[in-house]
């Protein structure tokens, strides 16, 4: 599930026709905007991803299942986002809701969506094409900004004349509120005041500070129980007051073991980059749409030719041209898992989503580990050595030139990147000069250190070259990978991600599956040339 929150709101008391019809109406989620979920995935949904038919989503109070309070009974899909329109129902908790965000406490609203297609951008962003709208909350806090709204709330006044909240008193010269009467409330820098004939608006608690057991008792009670005691310890220690404070010595957490509660830190912590520093480096083209396993990519074989007429009427050159027709293969890269029912019910943060990450993440190095492989693969064998030499970088000079030359004399061009392995890259950054001076110079602020062959960011493997050449480290490289490299002679192809779940219903299980088709195509061999380490 992912839950992702709008925010900022314009209020009305009822409808632009007058009606009070207990409805809210606003926009839920904008389109093209990022926002970060709570495991803090950042997520962006693409025009049209959100469906406007099948079934209503409910209306919640934050994201709680057991505290439903309406249903979303319209939906417009526009260019900018999913409108919506939300009914209440009459009941003391729907009540309270509508009273809440009246007084601009609940101005804002979160979606709850599972992700059915989707990929992911060079920037880790999941582009969500495709998406089942489950349910709307009413929140307090939002991840939109500006984007998204609540724009208007068409409340009617309830008949009956139980007290809606705990919390309120209706003063003994008030009337109770009829059927006909209406406020409109807007959004000031300064809190209105509503009257409580209209929409029960009543004066504000002045909450005491709980004692310690109280509040253990409510959190072992639970449920609303909790939440009002909690709130009122929070809005006493604002104004100050220490009772709980000054309780706290008398209990501590090995006389209490069944009341605490177990969290969960944080969001998982990721021990795996997910980057593809080939991909990025070289950049990936659309796989072509056609429905097929393979592609033509052509090229020129022999050239045709030119030369000096000798004498006039003599023949000139003539040389045919031939044209290769190379063919590319995709490749699926695939992974699958299958998660209990109760595993993505129960866990927060949430399993599935979890998961899916992961194996996105694990099929995006498998594309790049394919085309490093494709690079070697694909490389001329060149006569280069650099022999690695302490204190003298010349053959680590003339090797690197050599490489150029041979790309050069083949077709015109000169090498753009040189790509290695983590251990080269250390070799490189290790080099010395006669002087003890690094021959890849520290960058601070631009500059770039004395005798310098190029700049290095620091220990890291980016904001690097090597004598006007892109370095590219990647560890999919074996050990002891240097080839320079003319980048537009190497191809990369790829489709987007596709996600796949099927139910099982007699294991109360979920399969899921994320694919991609990927190719790489290497124009001519002389484009890639292999340096040998000594």
């Amino acid at each position: 599930m992912i839950r992702f929150n709008a925010t900022s709101v314009t209020i009305d008391a009822a409808a632009s026709d007058g009606t009070p019809s207990r409805t809210i109406t606003g926009i839920a989620a904008p389109y093209n905007v990022i926002a970060t979920v709570s495991d803090g995935t950042e997520i962006m949904l693409s025009p049209g991803a959100l469906p406007v038919d099948g079934p209503n989503p409910k209306l919640f109070v934050g994201h709680s299942a057991d505290k439903v309070i309406g249903t979303v009974i319209a939906r417009e899909d526009t260019p900018e986002g999913m409108l919506f329109q939300a009914k209440i129902a009459k009941t003391v908790l729907g009540e309270e809701s509508l009273q809440l965000a009246l007084e601009n406490v609940y101005d804002q609203v979160s979606v709850g969506i599972n992700a059915l297609e989707f990929s992911y951008n060079e920037a880790g962003v999941m582009l969500i094409e495709k998406a089942a709208w489950t349910e709307l909350s009413l929140v307090s806090h939002g991840a939109f900004g500006a984007s998204a709204s609540i724009t208007e709330v068409a409340a009617s006044i309830p008949t009956s004349n139980e007290e809606i909240s705990n919390n309120t008193e209706t003063a003994p010269d008030e009337p109770k509120p009829t059927e006909s009467e209406e406020t409109e409330v807007s959004e000031t820098p300064a809190p209105e005041v509503i009257e409580a004939s209209s929409v029960f608006a009543q004066p504000k608690r002045e909450f005491a500070m709980p004692s310690a057991s109280e509040l253990l008792a409510a959190y072992h009670i639970g449920g609303d129980t909790y939440h009002k005691v909690s709130d009122a310890f929070k809005q006493a220690q604002r104004r100050g007051q220490t009772a709980l404070q000054a309780a706290a010595g008398d209990i501590v957490t090995g006389d209490t073991p069944g009341l605490l509660n177990l969290n969960v830190l944080g969001t998982l912590f990721q021990d795996l980059n997910f980057v593809r520093p080939v991909v990025s480096a070289f950049g990936a083209k659309a796989m072509p749409s056609t429905p097929s396993r393979q592609f033509i990519r052509p090229t020129i074989t022999t050239h045709t030719s030119a030369a000096v007429q000798a004498n006039q009427l003599d023949a000139v050159s003539a040389t045919t041209m031939v044209i290769a027709s190379n063919t590319v293969t995709k490749q699926t890269v695939a992974g699958q898992v299958t998660l209990s029912q109760q595993d993505i019910d129960f866990t927060d943060p949430a399993a599935l989503q979890l998961v899916l990450n992961d194996l996105a993440g694990e099929v995006m190095i498998k594309t790049d580990d394919i085309a490093a492989d494709a690079l070697v693969a694909g490389k001329t064998a060149s006569g280069s050595t650099w022999t690695v030499t302490a204190d003298n970088p010349t053959s680590l000079i003339t090797s690197l030139y050599d490489a150029a030359r041979e790309i050069a004399e083949d077709s015109n061009f000169f090498p753009t990147h040189l790509c290695v392995s983590p251990d080269v890259w250390e070799k490189l950054g290790s080099q010395l000069d006669g002087s003890k001076r690094p021959v890849l110079g520290y960058t601070t602020n631009g500059v770039l250190g004395q005798n310098a062959l190029g700049r290095v960011g620091g220990l890291a493997y980016n904001a690097m070259d090597v004598m006007g050449l892109t370095l590219v480290v990647d560890n999919n490289f074996a050990a002891g990978t240097m080839l320079v490299v003319y980048a537009p002679g190497f191809e990369i192809y790829e489709s987007g991600a596709q996600l796949q779940s099927f139910e099982n219903p007699s294991t109360l299980g979920r399969t899921l599956s994320i694919h991609q088709y990927f190719a790489t195509f290497v124009a001519k061999s002389s484009f890639i040339q292999s340096i040998t380490i000594a």
